[in-house]
């Protein structure tokens, strides 16, 4: 019937037509061309036939549309209990080490290391020290208004990884391919909207235009950094004062630079050694490990010399059965080294006397054991030591300053991520895993609806299925994002289930990583470590297929 009242339409709508030459508008608003040859009756027969067609087209879309609804309402019954399939998939170790790149560990017969977050383990108090010395130096030394000394850091608001844009005062989470979170843009503490950020940016994507006034928080410095330059800035806009973007990133990291470098951090550490550091017998078991191996060891730090020794002697003085001095388990130890310049300087090596606190003028053409010495170079350091190469695994926490250089320079790389542990245990809960297979099913079948109708073509049954596919998938978006972060989500993954930008730097800078050096215990020191045959991306994800469900 529907087919013959469209007929009907178009047999009055007939005769009121002009046959020029050239295309027509059709009766769905689209353009038609038909051949002007042609008599008014044979046009006619041409028309009926591609109403005809249009009909059956039509019928063979519903018919997709109504298997979707099916589908998507039997999807909608099997979330109501947690399949015993999901119970059963294996759980990552948040202690495991995952693996970029194979790496054979009895071809490596050189150990180093950075000192902070590498080492030494500290506690969540150390981003509050740092949040409240930087801004008192703000107020203090750059007349910031007063009101900024009671600002509070707050644990929940940054993770590590996001984007600082100096243009536009943005906080940007991004993902592997470069393109801005929907849900992870913050300007300030407000989280902008999808219309806001297609008003700033045009597009999620960042240009390479755009990408040169971001600057990336990858460091232990990051979170106190994020936290404090969204504070100011959300200061300035309730304040409904102007301000340069750029301005207060350069103030924030000035004054994170100072508090450091003037060692305001570091004898703030070392005088409640106990509120901030944490004690940890295994890197000492570790350590000695390696020793008996007969591997070398170095410790490469920008730290100076008195806080790496006094957070040493903190963290090992329980140790059963250790009585040596820590730097003798080390063949060379390096502080100040003001990585990343280490890495393409001629700086020159420095020896440092630890009773006078000089350095001495005598060149560097040995590495003494027990001996410390300042700044230096890459280039020189392989001159003295002929340690070269595939032999060489160096582990940090940053991946810029301490592995960007050493992955170029040819050594293997760790790095060490101590947020992989607890986002592991969270991947690992079947709570997250569910949320995971909805978000899976449901995208599904928005891929089929989208493949299935055009934009031009969508029904009210059809626009009613989407809303409530997009509604759903939106659900399991939020669900699985605020188990991690309720701003930011996870460090490695966007709520999208796609990998984030920092994971693409692990993945480009980091041979292995893991959440602690020690974790390297847990294998034999001979063990080949090889990437999963099934890998995508990030070796420590699992993605929870969408079949259980359908299983049940």
């Amino acid at each position: 019937m529907a087919f013959h009242r469209r007929l009907l339409h178009f047999r009055s709508s007939f005769n009121r037509w002009s046959f020029s030459p050239g295309a027509r508008e059709g009766f769905n608003g689209s353009f038609r061309s038909y051949n002007a040859t042609l008599t008014p009756e044979q046009t006619l027969l041409q028309i009926v036939k591609e109403v005809k067609q249009d009909g059956a087209d039509n019928l063979v879309m519903d018919d997709e549309i109504a298997k979707i609804r099916q589908e998507f309402n039997a999807a909608k019954q099997s979330f109501l209990k947690i399949p015993e399939a999901l119970k059963e998939m294996p759980k990552m170790n948040p202690e495991g080490i995952y693996v970029n790149k194979n790496l054979r560990l009895d071809n490596i017969q050189v150990y180093g290391f950075d000192y902070d977050y590498t080492l030494a383990h500290y506690s969540s108090n150390l981003q509050s020290l740092i949040y409240d010395l930087a801004k008192e130096h703000m107020v203090n030394e750059f007349r910031y208004p007063e009101v900024c000394i009671s600002f509070k850091y707050d644990p929940n608001f940054p993770i590590r990884g996001l984007y600082y844009d100096k243009q536009k005062g943005c906080l940007l989470k991004l993902d592997f391919f470069g393109s801005i979170e929907p849900d992870g843009c913050y300007f300030g503490r407000r989280k902008l909207s999808r219309k806001e950020i297609a008003e700033i940016y045009g597009t999620r994507h960042i240009g390479r235009d755009q990408a040169r006034g971001l600057v990336g928080l990858m460091d232990f410095f990051c979170f106190t950094e994020a936290c404090l330059i969204a504070d100011i800035v959300q200061y300035f806009v309730d304040a409904k004062l102007e301000f340069d973007a750029s301005y207060i990133y350069e103030d924030v990291n000035r004054a994170i630079q100072h508090v450091h470098r003037r060692g305001l951090v570091h004898r703030g550490i070392l005088s409640d050694p106990n509120r901030y550091l944490v004690k940890n017998g295994q890197v000492l078991q570790f350590v000695k490990m390696l020793r008996e191996k007969g591997k070398k060891l170095f410790l490469l730090t920008n730290s100076p010399y008195y806080f790496v020794d006094g957070g040493m002697r903190f963290m090992l003085e329980d140790s059963t059965g250790y009585t040596d001095s820590w730097r003798e388990l080390f063949d060379v130890v390096i502080a100040q080294a003001n990585k990343p310049d280490f890495y393409t300087s001629d700086h020159p090596f420095r020896c440092y006397d630890t009773e006078k606190d000089t350095l001495a003028f005598t060149k560097v053409d040995a590495f003494i054991p027990n001996k410390i010495y300042y700044h230096g170079c890459l280039k020189s350091f392989l001159q003295i030591t002929k340690w070269n190469g595939p032999e060489v695994i160096y582990f940090g926490d940053h991946l810029f300053s301490d592995l960007r250089g050493p992955s170029k320079a040819g050594w293997r790389t760790a790095a060490i991520i101590h947020e992989l542990e607890s986002e592991i245990r969270i991947q690992n809960d079947e709570t997250y895993r569910f949320e995971q297979a909805k978000f899976h099913i449901i995208q599904e079948l928005l891929g089929k609806l989208h493949a299935t109708v055009a934009n031009s073509q969508r029904t009210e049954a059809c626009q009613l299925l989407l809303a409530e596919l997009n509604e759903e998938r939106q659900k399991a978006r939020r669900m699985m994002k605020k188990m991690f972060n309720k701003s930011f989500g996870a460090t490695f993954l966007t709520d999208t289930g796609q990998e984030s930008a920092f994971a693409y730097h692990i993945h480009r800078y980091a041979d292995v990583y893991t959440s602690k050096a020690e974790n390297f215990l847990l294998y034999p020191p001979e063990a080949w470590l090889h990437v999963p045959f099934d890998i995508k991306i990030m070796p420590h994800h699992v993605k929870v297929p969408s079949s259980l469900f359908r299983n049940q």
